[in-house]
């Protein structure tokens, strides 16, 4: 998969499909949206991009938010790669790019820089400068513009549709088997072990201390995990204590 930090495309990448969302988790919801590429993919024989931000918008404008995200980036991008994604642009979400107005980012992005010839959106997807703009307005420009937008239903959990927020408030309330299932696959994190005050060593249980960043708090309490580390082959199984 190619990555892109802009929207200056090779010629081969433009005319495609192109997915926007955060796609934070790559949840059952995002599967359906990928898989329903896939099938357009083959159908029109067009490339599948990505178009993804960092940070989070919700992040960037609300700066006291600082555990939210189901993924880091670098877990997005293996993901993506599982759904054989061609292409992924990764914009900066910065001040400038906020400001821009929902007519502007329809002309002067999706036409003139991507030429996108399907656009896949969720339903309440939001865009421009303060959310103005909406998937009714994409709709209005499609013809114009020369690209369709499909919307596929949303995938439902028990009567709830699969949101990254759902998520979220599963891992928030410990409700860890429900957070898995919408993933499909158990949540992890990755991070970087950091030296503490080695009280577990004194008492011969060596512990290892991990930065979460800005991932999502999980209910405190202890947890059976999987340890993977890096060029080690095999997990290692443990106990992890979260927020003691």
């Amino acid at each position: 998969m190619i990555i892109y930090k802009n929207f200056n495309l090779k010629k081969k990448h433009k005319k495609s499909i192109i997915l926007i969302g955060n796609f934070d988790g790559i949840h059952l919801g995002h599967r359906k949206l990928f898989n329903l590429a896939k099938n357009y993919k083959k159908k029109f024989k067009l490339k599948v991009g990505v178009l993804t931000f960092e940070p989070m918008p919700k992040m960037f404008f609300n700066r006291r938010i600082k555990n939210f995200r189901i993924s880091n980036f670098d877990q997005k991008i293996n993901l993506l790669n599982e759904y054989k994604v061609d292409f992924m642009i990764n914009k900066k979400f910065d001040v400038k790019f906020s400001k821009i107005n929902s007519l502007d980012f329809i002309k002067k992005i999706i036409f003139k820089r991507l030429n996108a010839k399907f656009i896949f959106v969720s339903n309440n997807f939001k865009f421009g400068n303060k959310r103005e703009g909406n998937v009714n307005q994409l709709i209005n420009y499609q013809t114009k513009y020369g690209y369709k937008v499909v919307k596929p239903k949303p995938f439902k959990f028990k009567n709830k549709i699969a949101s990254s927020s759902l998520i979220r408030n599963f891992l928030e309330k410990g409700y860890l088997d429900k957070a898995n299932k919408l993933l499909n696959r158990n949540w992890s994190i990755i991070g970087k072990v950091e030296k503490g005050r080695q009280l577990g060593k004194k008492i011969g249980y060596p512990t290892c201390n991990i930065d979460i960043k800005n991932y999502v708090l999980a209910k405190p309490g202890v947890y059976a995990v999987k340890v993977k580390i890096k060029n080690f082959k095999s997990n290692i199984q443990g106990i992890a204590n979260l927020g003691f």
